[in-house]
């Protein structure tokens, strides 16, 4: 009979815990470490905003500019400025340029002429031309109602001349009469009636 020892009772925990340590070993080997965060991809370039394209070059803000400084001209130097704009290329700008200043020459057929060049720049289908159509009508519209109260003028001024040339003549014929009634010999005065008692 083997004598009683107090060793047999504390290997059972030391087993215990051998057992406890593999089973944790082993529950360790199973846990996958978590793979490393893959790298962020670099955030996109800041979205460089285009600047909207300038804005196309005003073409009737210099041409209106143009005709206040024609309306300052005096009719010589308005003829010098019709003939150098004859001398350039004809193109719609040209066409409105060399149309505002016959519209202020007003010589003999300018403004029917005028009207004329506003009407091939507003009928135009030239691309460049679409610019200056709106005020190549307005233009237009000018000349003719120009034209209008320019023959209106003219008509009143013929009445004018014919209603004077009348006039003299009528007065005219008041002067002849006076003279012929001048030479006229006078009348003995009339004798009064013999049956009439004052």
């Amino acid at each position: 009979m083997m004598p009683y020892t107090k060793s047999a009772p504390s290997r059972a925990p030391a087993r215990l815990l051998c057992v406890l340590l593999c089973l944790v070993l082993a529950a360790c080997a199973q846990i996958q470490p978590k793979p490393a965060p893959a790298a962020e991809p670099p955030p996109p370039p800041p979205v460089v905003e285009l600047a909207p394209p300038p804005p196309p070059l005003d073409e009737l803000g210099p041409l209106l500019s143009y005709h206040q400084s024609l309306r300052r001209m005096s009719q010589g130097e308005l003829l010098k400025e019709l003939s150098g704009l004859n001398q350039q290329q004809r193109s719609p700008r040209v066409a409105m340029q060399m149309g505002m200043v016959l519209m202020l020459t007003r010589g003999g057929g300018d403004l029917a002429r005028a009207q004329t060049l506003f009407d091939g720049v507003g009928n135009s289908n030239d691309s460049e031309a679409a610019v200056f159509k709106p005020l190549a009508q307005v233009f237009s519209s000018n000349c003719a109602e120009a034209r209008r109260l320019a023959e209106h003028v003219d008509r009143l001024a013929a009445q004018q001349k014919d209603n004077q040339r009348r006039i003299d003549q009528l007065n005219d014929m008041v002067e002849g009469l006076k003279n012929i009634e001048r030479t006229l010999p006078v009348r003995p005065a009339a004798s009064a009636p013999q049956g009439i008692i004052k």
